[in-house]
């Protein structure tokens, strides 16, 4: 009987399927995206390759990071105040000129998150009206910018820093928007 129940449960275990080998379209997007331009960046500059030098250039790539990069860069140990390092799961692979989706499927291995970490969707300044959005989605405007309001309380007030800021970060959607 207990030989009985031990091949079941190995049968069983065989039929589950394992870890997906390959990422899916879409799959880990911010990893790949983000570890795509790091690593532009490092052939751009002529950066030695070897695992210290990058390791040194992705924390201080990480430090000018904002938003879902930075979160990342929080999963990988690449902040000063993440609570793990991987950061050798990137820099010894890129060392080794590895494409961005096979090290971003390894991370995923050792910390599913990592490829949960999705961009917010863009809002295109140039038709959005500014009044039908919630405060939150303007304040996530600001945020993007680098800017805050400080002694904003009504809606109003977001939306008029908004568009006192839109000829600086967004000059293309300034010239174009009629309702200024």
């Amino acid at each position: 009987m207990l030989c009985l129940s031990g091949l079941s449960v190995a049968l069983a275990l065989a039929l589950v399927p394992g870890s997906v080998k390959a990422l899916k379209e879409g799959d880990c997007e911010v990893c790949v995206t983000f570890l795509g331009k790091f690593y532009q960046t490092l052939k751009d500059s002529d950066t030695k390759f070897n695992s210290a030098d990058i390791e040194k250039a992705l924390t201080a790539s990480c430090k000018d990071a904002r938003g879902k990069e930075n979160r990342f860069c929080y999963y990988i140990g690449a902040t000063s105040d993440a609570a793990t390092k991987m950061v050798n799961e990137v820099s010894k692979p890129l060392s080794y000129h590895v494409p961005v989706e096979k090290i971003c499927e390894k991370l995923k291995k050792k910390d599913s998150q990592i490829c949960e970490l999705r961009y917010d969707k863009q809002l295109d300044l140039t038709t959005v009206d500014l009044k039908k959005l919630k405060v939150k989605d303007l304040k996530k405007i600001l945020e993007e910018w680098g800017e805050s309001c400080k002694g904003c309380a009504e809606k109003s007030d977001f939306i008029r820093k908004i568009t006192e800021l839109m000829p600086k970060y967004a000059p293309a959607a300034a010239k174009a928007r009629t309702d200024l």
